[in-house]
């Protein structure tokens, strides 16, 4: 019986190493590792085991360093919307942009099974909130009886939040506020567990944050709170961020050497995961290399 037992725990060990690989397959190693991808820009990998698995990607992007701009996806004359969707890595391709995440919820939207979903990419939709792009306005974000909370970018590239310059040239609209004034904002929820994106930046605009954290894959990361997502921003160094759209829109991309879009973290649309969801608008970087 002793010999049976000896056996039996190198056997459930490689079991739960085999299943552990099987569900990491084709995904980020859950590993922490920290590079730079471009002068100016690093990236990180957190991962944290407790209270739950979560792995969270980190673009930090220094203005200092220059060449840097930022852009949002322009809208257009569309039926049904004012914008045509598209994944992160079709607008980062179309735009050629160096750094894409997902943006702002957005209507219409339904996922009901990996067949019956929109929308694909090229049908119409509208951000939920304020949007504009090149200093074109094309969502006023109207419809909303509390007006989400607005990023906007001068034309200097200076990012400020729910202060808009003297001359509007892009804005993009997020979820809810989760920091502001170097604390992080009250009441956050801390129980609901998802993928998240958000974006923040240090007290001087100096540092740029994007972030998004992998989600609703078992053995790999269970996603991330609101109050979670805010702690980490503020470890970072952030002094202001908001919340972009997440669950299945929450999405990483750059791009390669020859252009192509390089998707970093693990996406997962219908609960597929590697799937990318067409969305409507996206929060571009141009890296000058």
């Amino acid at each position: 019986m002793k010999r049976k037992g000896l056996l039996l725990a190198p056997l459930s060990l490689l079991l739960l190493v085999g299943i552990y690989i099987i569900f990491t397959l084709g995904r980020p190693a859950p590993i922490p590792t920290k590079y730079e991808l471009y002068e100016g820009v690093t990236y990180r990998r957190i991962v944290r085991y407790l209270p739950h698995a979560m792995i969270a990607h980190v673009i930090v992007i220094d203005r200092k360093v220059g060449g840097m701009s930022f852009f949002v996806t322009p809208g257009e004359d569309v039926p049904d919307g004012t914008i045509k969707a598209r994944t992160t890595s079709e607008f980062l391709e179309e735009f050629g942009v160096q750094i894409a995440i997902n943006g702002d919820g957005f209507f219409p939207w339904w996922s009901r099974s990996p067949v019956d979903y929109y929308p694909h990419s090229g049908d119409g939709v509208t951000p939920n909130g304020f949007a504009a792009s090149n200093g074109t306005i094309y969502a006023d974000g109207l419809q909303n009886e509390d007006p989400e909370p607005t990023l906007y970018v001068s034309r200097r590239h200076e990012i400020s939040f729910n202060q808009p310059p003297n001359k509007i040239f892009h804005a993009l609209s997020g979820d809810r506020m989760l920091m502001r004034g170097g604390e992080i904002v009250a009441d956050l929820d801390a129980s609901v567990i998802h993928p998240r994106t958000a974006i923040g930046v240090n007290r001087n605009g100096r540092y740029v944050y994007l972030v998004v954290v992998d989600g609703r894959q078992p053995f790999y990361s269970a996603g991330a709170t609101y109050r979670e997502l805010a702690e980490l921003l503020k470890h970072l160094g952030a002094h202001s961020a908001m919340a972009l759209d997440g669950g299945g829109s929450s999405t990483l991309v750059i791009s390669d050497e020859g252009g192509k879009a390089k998707i970093l973290n693990s996406p997962i649309d219908s609960y597929i995961p590697g799937r990318e969801r067409p969305v409507a608008n996206h929060f571009g970087v141009f890296v000058n290399r």
